[in-house]
């Protein structure tokens, strides 16, 4: 399957591997093992592959070593091949079970005789027990399931296609009648299916919606493993919250209510429950903000947010049977909000913004704000026919002290633009990526009249 981030680790192989290692991480199985396979394999003759979970022996590599010569030979005494100088990579997968590797890392990237590619999950968890991150030393790279892009090249959708509905969302056109109703049909099938390479391989091999659900509840069964793991004693509440998420998004408002809980919540003593399902990957917050202007950061308010799950398709296995037939038979009577906001948090997540809302007595809430063009976006999600309704939006809007210069609806009409709004239809969120970062920015003002 084609994934995104496959450039990115090509490019760093190509370029910066000589001087640092590569640490890819998130959550469970969202395809880090097999990406870098892949990419280890057009770019190496000599790979060798140790997996800190299958091999015990490996756990015992990066425990009391002595210095760098030492970690070398325990390595070479675990690989089944010979380790040739200057070409063999080291792929260390599921790192998360070996503390002392990512600190250990920036010695072997000293010594300079091979190069390291690491992956791992709950990294973000696990790293705030590691003594010192090696800064300089090693990349780190955040990978997601696959977004709905890529979701549409596992499904044979032509490259062709994907450039006209870009250009029609980068241009304001509408698009053809037909495409755009194939295109509904095919985001409802990513909303029940979602972005787990597992699921969607199993999707595509067999058409059998069961045989998704199947594993989707495996991969479901895992997270809560996890939970059960690294929260032995219970007290994080992280499996009452994980299991809350899908009902929470059904409320009006959406917004995570701690009571449910425990009648005497406070959210001091359990912040923690909720950075932890954050790091791990397995859902993702959006924080309400106090004011939709910029920059967003400061107006965030760290005890009310929404909480979304990292992948739609999980999300909609966790409701009642029967609703991904009620989504891919597109009944009208449904309430499709929660799916929808879902599958535009973790696509605006994964294309690199931090997430917001705004929720205001007097102007009314707007889903999302994102910085974006050096502005604030505010962006409405809508899954009825009642798309033009966007009270607050356009309080927003009218409001010269924020200085909002257009606003993005996303919903199931075709492209279309009123004032400062735009329509696009739902599945084009897929095209709404966070600008590229100015390389090497020079500036170099005149101080000679300091001098």
């Amino acid at each position: 399957m084609k994934r995104k981030i496959k450039e990115k680790i090509l490019d760093f192989l190509q370029t910066e591997s000589d001087s640092k290692a590569l640490l890819i991480t998130g959550a469970r199985q969202i395809g880090k093992t097999y990406i870098i396979r892949e990419c280890l394999k057009e770019q190496f003759s000599s790979v060798i592959e140790i997996n800190f979970i299958e091999n015990e022996n490996a756990k015992k590599i990066f425990s009391d070593f002595k210095d760098t010569k030492d970690i070398l030979f325990r390595l070479s005494a675990i690989a089944e091949q010979p380790l040739i100088k200057g070409e063999t990579v080291f792929f260390l997968d599921e790192v998360q079970e070996s503390k002392e590797l990512v600190t250990a890392i920036k010695f072997l990237v000293e010594e300079g005789s091979f190069r390291y590619v690491l992956s791992g999950s709950l990294l973000g968890v696990e790293l705030k027990d590691i003594r010192s991150i090696p800064v300089g030393y090693l990349q780190i790279m955040e990978m997601y399931p696959m977004d709905f892009e890529e979701f549409c090249v596992a499904n044979q959708v032509g490259t062709h296609i994907i450039e006209t509905l870009r250009e029609c969302f980068e241009k304001g056109r509408p698009i053809d009648g037909l495409v755009h109703e194939k295109m509904l049909e095919l985001f409802r099938l990513y909303l029940i299916i979602g972005g787990m390479p597992a699921v969607v391989q199993k999707y595509i091999d067999t058409n059998n919606l069961q045989h998704v659900t199947e594993i989707q509840k495996q991969i479901i069964a895992q997270y809560k493993k996890d939970i059960a793991k690294y929260d032995p004693e219970n007290k994080l509440y992280l499996e009452d919250i994980f299991n809350l998420i899908p009902s929470e998004l059904n409320n009006k408002n959406k917004r995570f209510i701690m009571k449910k809980l425990n009648e005497n919540f406070k959210f001091s003593r359990y912040e923690n429950s909720f950075v932890w399902l954050k790091d791990a990957g397995v859902a993702l917050p959006v924080h309400c903000a106090a004011e939709p202007v910029l920059p967003l950061l400061l107006s965030k308010a760290t005890n009310l947010f929404k909480l979304f799950l990292s992948d739609v398709g999980l999300l909609a296995a966790m409701y009642a049977n029967g609703l991904q037939m009620k989504i891919l038979m597109n009944e009208l009577n449904m309430n499709y909000g929660a799916i929808y906001e879902n599958v535009v948090a973790q696509e605006l997540k994964c294309h690199g913004f931090e997430l917001y809302y705004y929720n205001n007595n007097k102007q009314g809430e707007l889903d999302f704000l994102i910085e974006y063009e050096g502005k604030v976006l505010p962006i409405e999600i809508k899954s009825g026919k009642d798309y033009e309704r966007h009270a607050a939006l356009n309080n927003c809007l009218m409001n010269p002290r924020y200085d909002i210069e257009k606003a993005f609806v996303f919903c199931n009409e075709n492209v279309q633009r009123k004032d400062k709004i735009h329509y696009y239809p739902i599945y084009m969120i897929s095209f709404l990526h966070k600008e590229k970062q100015i390389e090497n920015p020079i500036y170099k003002p005149d101080f000679s009249i300091l001098m």
